[in-house]
């Protein structure tokens, strides 16, 4: 194809763009990844993100080859209501790319918030740009819809990064601490492009397209039952192929047709052996937990399940990525981006917990003292109350006696509220939010210094929760201020104990408070339950 005398090319360049380019007479990119990713202040393929090359004539957006100009005509056609569903193009899920649309954010403020969500990325030249939405990924409809079901305000740190480098088709090594997210970090692009390719193709001969490896059944089963959750109402099945399961029923499930096929080594290693089960459209593979994959006792079997294999895309998790594991890993994916969230390899600090006995009415007095002040203010900072209403009223409070913008979020706003709220904060626009428990508990909000509790929760648990909110960043300690009363009187056993594990000073009327001796906290929760 040249740039002369191609009804295709005089198709997708304007006049001007063909006259002013500096590429002429190179030949138009079929797919979307033969184009390179778009440099700082180049034009993006309104599709994937990548360099926008070419402009379409039909929607005057920039676009990076014919794929996607395919998928821009078909996208508009559809808004337009003029043409009917039919496939965009026929490719194979290798050739796909179901990138991002950009956040709009500088290139300043992409680097503010890898530093705030404590994001580090190594050996990407082209690196895609983290999201603060799940929307910002080109999901189908209804796999958003399956997120916010579960409760996913807006992707955590590691989800941010890891999602639009996996739509991007690159190969990842990531680590991040337990409970960070990680398992939806890899399910929400597989199930987006699983689902997506899949549409695209006959019903019939439905062979696997992505594989979980991980290391335990039980690993397994969790990572299967998410991923059903993520993808119900798509076309989008799952097969579990572990030991202590009948054979027989796992390879007539991926025969009747799977999507995804989540596994142990040595059970997999069994079906490949032993049976006629065909992974060659296989173009997504997980190793879960990595580290303890390529150890002794697993590494063979992986090596022989990657070799089987068409050179899919390679995504590996773990807590812990030593220099050993990266190694290894470099030896099994080519081009392999190292994503690492907070501080890979090391114990986190203690949360500095300090403790302030404040009466009722003295609350807000206290707060505004604080938040005044220079020296004990550490934005950004997330205000835990007891209350909706109370939310409300108290960051509109703040901002009229401190001038301080603060937003509430609670469980009655919506989900999309909920999200803006969310992006104005961690982008810096907003450095206080008060908060009911909805941010308590599965929220990594990682690069905020400072949480205060304005009033103590019901239970100790969630006392651990909420002062968990408040992380590090380049080894700072993180501080939980904790306002505490005689209201509180039924914590103080547990508080007390909490604060002096912690070396943390107590207030005099908690120093002069003695523990009732006797059941444990625990004992006494189990009593509690049964009626004693």
């Amino acid at each position: 194809m040249d740039c002369s005398g191609n009804n295709v090319v005089e198709n997708l360049l304007t006049s001007d763009d063909v006259a002013g380019t500096s590429e002429d007479c190179s030949r138009v990119k079929e797919h979307s990844y033969e184009q390179r990713e778009a440099l700082p202040g180049e034009p993006r393929c309104t599709i994937c993100s990548r360099y926008g090359e070419y402009i379409c004539d039909q929607t005057d957006n920039d676009i990076c080859s014919l794929q996607c100009k395919s998928i821009l005509s078909e996208l508009a056609a559809r808004k337009n209501n003029k043409i009917e569903r039919k496939p965009i193009v026929n490719i194979t899920a290798s050739d796909e790319c179901f990138y991002v649309r950009n956040e709009g954010l500088s290139n300043n403020q992409i680097a503010s918030l890898r530093s705030k969500m404590g994001i580090s990325v190594k050996n990407g030249e082209f690196v895609p740009d983290p999201v603060m939405s799940f929307s910002s990924c080109n999901l189908p409809q209804k796999l958003e819809n399956n997120i916010e079901t579960v409760g996913f305000v807006m992707p955590t740190p590691v989800q941010m990064q890891t999602i639009p480098a996996a739509l991007s088709n690159k190969n990842l090594l990531v680590s991040a601490e337990t409970g960070s997210g990680k398992t939806a970090s890899f399910l929400v692009p597989i199930i987006s492009r699983c689902s997506q390719v899949r549409s695209e193709q006959s019903m019939h001969n439905k062979r696997p397209l992505a594989m979980v490896l991980a290391p335990t059944r039980e690993l397994c089963v969790q990572v299967e039952e998410q991923a059903k959750v993520l993808g119900k109402g798509l076309p989008f099945k799952t097969a579990l192929v572990v030991g202590g399961d009948a054979m027989p029923s796992q390879i007539y499930r991926i025969k009747n047709g799977i999507e995804l096929i989540v596994g142990t080594p040595g059970r997999l290693l069994d079906l490949l052996r032993k049976h006629d089960v065909n992974l060659s459209e296989i173009f997504i593979l997980v190793l879960d937990e990595v580290d303890c994959l390529l150890q002794k006792g697993f590494i063979e079997q992986v090596m022989e399940i990657v070799k089987a294999l068409s050179q899919p895309q390679v995504l590996m998790f773990s807590a812990t990525i030593s220099n050993e594991v990266e190694r290894m890993a470099s030896s099994i994916a080519s081009n392999l981006i190292h994503i690492s969230c907070g501080k890979a390899n090391e114990p986190n600090k203690s949360v500095k917990q300090v403790a302030i006995w404040v009466e009722s009415n003295q609350k807000k007095k206290k707060l505004f003292e604080i938040l005044s002040s220079p020296r004990h203010f550490k934005p950004p900072a997330v205000v835990f109350v007891g209350s909706r209403l109370g939310s409300e009223m108290l960051s509109d409070t703040i901002t009229g006696s401190t001038g301080l913008k603060a937003i509430a979020i609670h469980g009655e706003k919506t989900m999309k509220e909920r999200r803006e709220g969310m992006k104005m904060f961690l982008t810096g626009e907003v450095p206080v939010v008060v908060c009911t428990g909805v941010l308590g508990r599965g929220m990594d909000l990682l690069g905020v210094r400072q949480v205060i509790i304005f009033d103590m929760p019901s239970s100790i648990e969630e006392y651990v929760h909420q002062i968990g909110r408040a992380s590090f960043k380049k080894g700072e300690e993180g501080t939980a201020i904790v306002f505490v009363n005689s209201e509180d009187k039924k914590l103080f056993g547990d508080l007390v104990r909490m604060l002096k594990s912690a070396g943390a000073a107590l207030p005099p009327q908690l120093s002069s408070y003695i523990a009732p001796t006797g059941a444990s906290h625990s004992t006494r929760i189990k009593k509690r339950r049964v009626g004693l």
